[in-house]
């Protein structure tokens, strides 16, 4: 029996559709593969400042992991807003942005004229790490934590207390304070926290939520003491200090934090990776001791840990502030 002829157009026909059916898988991939080109991190803060560093620390260990290049990007203005509104606005695919916590959660309830909406306008990606602040108390105030919130009770609006400025989690953090143990202390603004440091100890003022990093020092020197720590029990960044739990002032909780934010336009796949990413990078050990000789404990959620804290603390930090009409100078 003869076979009937080959029909050569036929065979060339389906040649090429299966070698462009082959194609696609690998075609996909390379339209799919992200980063393709340079991964930027913008720091709405100068170099040498504390998100600076922690996106420094971050940035050679992510660079490896994505295998492209990952770029800081100093802005610096308006307490990190100004960077976070250039994250916001970013269309490339590849622009992320190291942020605090005022950048994340109450920048537009504390400023209506703010130029983005940091809960529609940026998608969480990781929170990498938290602080305490240290509730330090002026030469003179009773060194005993219990027997000072008795004090700054009793001495009501005769107290101050000192913060770097309106609006700042020292100075709406202080506010909670007062709301939660009954103090009743007056706020003086001061140009940055080491004014509010030199006006402790010059006895202007009475009492300040100050970093770690820069409270420390002038406990450790016994020109300040300490009162206790705002986290929900003692941090690891300074163990030696007793949370204000322990001093008697239950359910109270107050951190700075650094975390990673993209822009909402950014995809859910590439938000998960990240932050899949960060969180392993930040609790490999090396990586885990640079950040805590910074002055952080490390985090490491994932994007929906991150939006859950965003939640929480904007809940706090908004009746904080429109309980006492709090608007920046």
């Amino acid at each position: 029996m003869s076979l009937p002829p080959v029909n050569r157009r036929h065979v060339l026909a389906t040649g090429a559709a299966l070698a462009a059916a082959s194609a696609l898988p690998m075609a996909h991939a390379q339209a799919t593969a992200w980063p393709n080109r340079p991964l930027k991190i913008v720091v709405g803060f100068p170099g040498g400042s504390s998100p600076d560093l922690m996106a420094r620390t971050i940035a050679e260990p992510l660079q490896q992991a994505l295998g492209q290049p990952v770029v800081i990007d100093n802005r610096p203005g308006a307490g990190g807003n100004i960077g976070a509104a250039l994250v916001a606005r970013a269309d490339d695919d590849h622009t992320i942005g190291l942020m605090i916590n005022g950048n994340m959660t109450i920048a537009k309830i504390l400023n209506p004229a703010a130029t983005y909406d940091p809960l529609t306008d940026l998608t969480p990606v990781s929170l990498l790490a938290v602080a305490p602040l240290v509730l330090a108390g002026a030469p003179g105030t009773p060194a005993d934590p219990r027997a000072f919130l008795q004090a700054a009770r009793t001495n009501g609006d005769k107290w101050n207390y000192g913060t770097p400025g309106v609006g700042t989690v020292a100075h709406l953090g202080m506010e909670l304070l007062k709301s939660r143990a009954g103090l009743g202390a007056v706020h003086v603004p001061y140009p940055g926290n080491p004014q509010v440091i030199t006006g402790m100890i010059g006895g202007q003022i009475q009492m300040a939520l100050l970093p770690p990093g820069l409270a420390m020092p002038q406990i450790k020197a016994g020109k300040l003491h300490a009162v206790g720590v705002t986290s929900a029990g003692r941090s690891a960044v300074v163990p030696e200090v007793p949370s204000l739990a322990e001093a008697g002032l239950k359910d109270f909780q107050l951190e700075i934090w650094n975390a990673v934010a993209a822009p909402n336009s950014l995809p859910k796949a590439h938000v998960n990776r990240l932050a899949a990413l960060l969180a392993d990078i930040v609790r490999r050990p090396e990586v885990r001791e640079k950040i805590l000789n910074q002055g952080w404990a490390v985090a490491g959620t994932s994007a929906e840990g991150l939006a859950r804290r965003i939640k929480a603390d904007t809940d706090t930090m908004a009746a904080v502030i429109r309980r006492n009409n709090i608007r920046p100078n």
